[in-house]
């Protein structure tokens, strides 16, 4: 992968987590876009790709910790854990 080619597929994904549909969706993924995509791995990339196709709800209960799946369970789902527990200035 060149390094537009990683340029442009996070930009997408910062504008896709600005954009989910659902503004507690959008105050949880964007931040955490803008602030940790550029350090990603690519495998992390593709987690995180992954976790932005699932649905709405399922997401939204993923993120806030009401709902669990091992499938899921990925070094980027606990980055964003990590990231939405630092307090916000």
């Amino acid at each position: 992968m060149t390094t537009d080619d990683r340029s442009i597929r996070e930009k997408r994904l910062i504008y896709r987590s600005w954009h989910r549909g659902t503004k507690e969706l959008d105050l949880l993924l964007g931040p955490f876009a803008q602030a940790e995509l550029a350090a990603c791995t690519p495998e992390e990339l593709a987690d995180y790709e992954a976790l932005m196709e699932l649905p709405e709800p399922l997401l939204y209960d993923l993120l806030t910790g009401k709902a669990s799946a091992p499938s899921f369970d990925t070094p980027v789902l606990r980055r964003i854990h990590a990231f939405l527990q630092r307090p916000r200035a």
